[in-house]
């Protein structure tokens, strides 16, 4: 496979450079979350970001001294948008990576290509692959950040202060019988969280049941019709933010109401709540757990 044509061997030569500036090779092997071994010559000084929710975790532990760029998604907090720019998730700049010298990039296996880890081993970068499917993965992640960024210290109190919240709204709808929620999170097509997306559990803890649990794609479509079938007492739309977000979540909620034989229809159970914060497995997605708790059982924290 052909990484950039005319151009890679320019980037070539900055990736030897920053490479062999880096120091001797480290003893001890890295994994990250896929178990693949990161060969790093030296703890990462210089750490690029391709997931937002990466970019969050490090600021929220003081790491963000050793984040020498982001990509133009990595919005939060917004001291992020001052650090240098790569583009896009899909497809970052592989020069301007290069340019800044990263000695580690991160990237997901949700959001990120293939090809561009491809890329960046081929120009010998290492790339070390987040992937969360579960909370505990959530936490799994923010430790590795804290290792990766020298602020093992931090994690600790983090993960604290995030759990004693997630207990909480286990503790506040425990009495509670569970409803039937529908949670989307794109409306056109119908997508829905599946059988390992981490929303699913996030319902659990928020005292539901997702509708489209059973299904075994992470994120699969989900016919209108379909979803009719199986009369969700709850339905939850994920708000994706930006300018018109809240006239475009207002449509989506008055074609949902027209569906006036479903229960959630019904008993006025159709919620939205923010996507930007149950999206991403920042220390945020308690505040969305917390959001969509409300939801499910307004009942719970009167």
């Amino acid at each position: 496979m052909n990484i950039i044509g005319p151009g890679m061997r320019t980037l070539a030569m900055l990736a030897f450079t920053t490479l062999a500036l880096a120091g001797p090779v480290a003893a001890a092997p890295l994994r990250d979350m896929l178990g693949r071994e990161v060969a790093l010559r030296a703890p990462p000084q210089r750490i690029v970001s391709l997931v937002p929710s990466v970019t969050e975790i490090v600021y929220a532990l003081g790491g963000e001294a050793r984040l020498a760029g982001r990509t133009d998604y990595c919005d939060f907090p917004p001291a992020a948008r001052l650090k240098p720019s790569v583009g896009g998730m899909v497809g970052p700049s592989l020069e301007t990576i290069v340019t800044l010298r990263a000695d580690l990039v991160i990237a997901t296996t949700e959001g990120n290509r293939q090809e561009t880890v491809e890329q960046l081993r081929r120009l010998g970068i290492p790339v070390y692959l987040v992937a969360v499917q579960r909370w505990a993965e959530v936490k799994d992640v923010v430790g590795r950040v804290g290792e990766l960024t020298g602020r093992t210290e931090a994690v600790e109190p983090l993960l604290a202060r995030l759990e004693a919240r997630v207990a909480r709204v286990a503790r506040a709808v425990a009495p509670f019988p569970r409803p039937r929620v529908l949670y989307v999170l794109w409306p056109e097509p119908l997508i829905v969280p599946g059988r390992h997306a981490v929303i699913t559990e996030l319902i659990e803890l928020a005292g539901g049941r997702s509708i489209t649990a059973g299904d075994a794609e992470t994120y699969p479509r989900l016919s209108l019709e379909a979803a009719v079938a199986k009369a969700p007492e709850v339905i939850v739309l994920a708000d994706h933010g930006g300018d018109e977000s809240g006239a475009h979540t207002a449509q989506i909620q008055e074609k949902w109401k027209r569906l006036r034989s479903l229960p959630a229809v019904k008993s006025g159970r159709l919620h939205s709540v923010d996507g930007g914060l149950l999206h991403r497995y920042g220390p945020r997605i308690v505040d969305g757990l917390e959001q969509l708790a409300r939801a499910i059982h307004p009942e719970a924290f009167r």
